[in-house]
């Protein structure tokens, strides 16, 4: 397959399967994507040209194709997709000869006995979920929530927000994860959506306890209480100052979580921590900490606050852009915290799965 031959296959199978809805026009769209991948990964693979086009090969394709829907980061999300999950069963892809597609034959690979099946999955959740769940690199971890939005039935914005909370996380920390599971059920429609800085942290060391339902607020708590030591040990210079410092600007009150003075840079490290992923509300949450810090706390010597943001997941390019225009010190790191007992959290995920194929 030449270069020439590829953009060709690609238009065929968009327009076969415009007019060849497979089952359902989202299932159309998600066994093309798949297909997408699977024709760009044969190409990298096996085509005499790959080399030709390098780095350069998805943003060629989609100035070739100028297909909707199939821009460059869709192109990328296509190629993961069939990066992951490499099979499609014949039963979803039956009609595709029909609508004069053949698509490429990759090598069989078993699903994990915990995880649904690729067909279970294509039919019921959109390409926009997958794309969610291809953020997630541990398996075991995209299992489990592919499970639960397909028994939930949570939409994308809910899906995004569990995974925020550290629901898997909390997961493996719960000792009755049935009743964990029907209160976050309960929950989920009332609940809203410099050199010193690490990315990630890793928060091991807090030797969390399994309990009977662990909650955002207990990981909030633990963490809060321990991330003291935890900076306090990265290495000299950190002094702490202070835990959920009061401020007050115009009529309002407002807590800094955490406080520290660096002795080496001379100045305050201003630290928020957040139970969810990333979102532009709280950067402007610690600018305006930072910003009171830089003209109320201050003294003589001092160099400009630092504002360090810790949260489970982020987007870089919403990072990029929330912080466009924004004071520079401030940063956006992740935190992770250690998984206990996998193997209780494989045994539930088979137990979950068997119950969605049995109903």
């Amino acid at each position: 397959m030449n270069f020439d031959q590829l953009i060709t296959s690609l238009r065929e199978l968009d327009s076969s399967l415009k007019g060849h809805v497979a089952r359902t026009t989202n299932i159309g769209l998600t066994v093309r994507n798949w297909l997408v991948g699977a024709y760009i990964v044969e190409f990298e693979q096996n085509g005499k040209e790959r080399a030709k086009y390098g780095e350069r090969l998805i943003p060629e394709i989609a100035l070739e194709l100028k297909i909707k829907g199939l821009a460059v980061r869709n192109l990328e999300a296509c190629r993961l997709f069939y990066q992951a999950y490499p099979t499609i069963p014949q039963s979803v892809t039956a009609e595709l000869p029909s609508a004069g597609v053949n698509p490429p034959k990759p090598g069989f690979v078993t699903r994990p006995e915990f995880a649904l099946p690729v067909s279970t999955l294509v039919e019921k959740l959109t390409f926009t979920y997958i794309v969610e769940l291809l953020r997630l690199d541990d398996p075991l971890q995209r299992a489990f929530y592919e499970i639960e939005c397909v028994k939930a039935g949570w939409s994308v914005r809910e899906l995004k927000r569990q995974i925020g909370s550290l629901l898997f996380e909390r997961m493996g920390l719960s000792k009755d994860k049935d009743k964990l599971m029907r209160l976050v059920s309960g929950d989920a429609k009332a609940q809203p959506l410099g050199d010193i800085i690490k990315d990630p942290y890793v928060f091991e060391f807090l030797g969390l306890k399994p309990k009977e339902v662990f909650r955002e607020d207990d990981l909030e708590t633990a963490l809060l209480d321990h991330l003291q030591e935890f900076l306090l040990e990265l290495g000299c210079g950190f002094c702490f100052e202070d835990r959920q410092r009061k401020i007050r600007i115009g009529t309002s009150d407002y807590f800094v979580d955490l406080v520290f003075y660096h002795r080496k840079l001379h100045c305050h490290v201003l630290i928020e921590l957040k139970v969810e992923a990333f979102n532009h509300v709280n950067a402007g949450q610690l600018n305006t900490y930072v910003n009171y810090f830089k003209k109320h706390e201050m003294a003589e010597g001092d160099n400009p606050p630092i504002g360090l943001l810790l949260c489970t997941n982020k987007d870089h390019a919403l990072v990029e852009y929330a912080l466009g225009g924004m004071d520079e010190n401030l940063f956006v790191s992740t935190y992770k915290v250690a998984l206990p007992k996998l193997d209780e959290l494989e045994a539930f995920l088979i137990r979950e799965t068997q119950k969605i194929q049995s109903s």
